[in-house]
């Protein structure tokens, strides 16, 4: 019969192994579930986050330009209908 203290090494090296294991087995798992995803992910036609964000900030740019521009119209239209309800510059109506 083996020594107690053999008998509790072995154990423990068994132990050791085991949850080596595991892990490898974790590892394993974790790595194909990710690649599950990202195949299902790409089947759906998801764009990433750089493209979301690229024409989310494209977006914002060109809703701003908007506003200058009909802050720029709303000033030339007053102006357009100052001239008019005037008469034409230098003749008297």
């Amino acid at each position: 019969m083996a020594p107690r203290g053999r008998i509790f090494d072995d154990m423990a090296k068994l132990m050791t192994d085991a949850a080596g294991v595991a892990q490898g087995v974790r590892r394993e798992a974790e790595t194909a579930m990710k690649t599950q995803a990202e195949r299902i992910l790409s089947n759906l036609d998801v764009v990433s986050r750089e493209e979301f964000e690229a024409v989310r900030d494209m977006a914002a740019l060109a809703r701003d330009e908007n506003e200058a521009l009909k802050r720029r119209l709303s000033a030339l239209e007053e102006k357009l209908a100052g001239t008019t309800a005037a008469g034409p510059a230098g003749i008297d109506v």
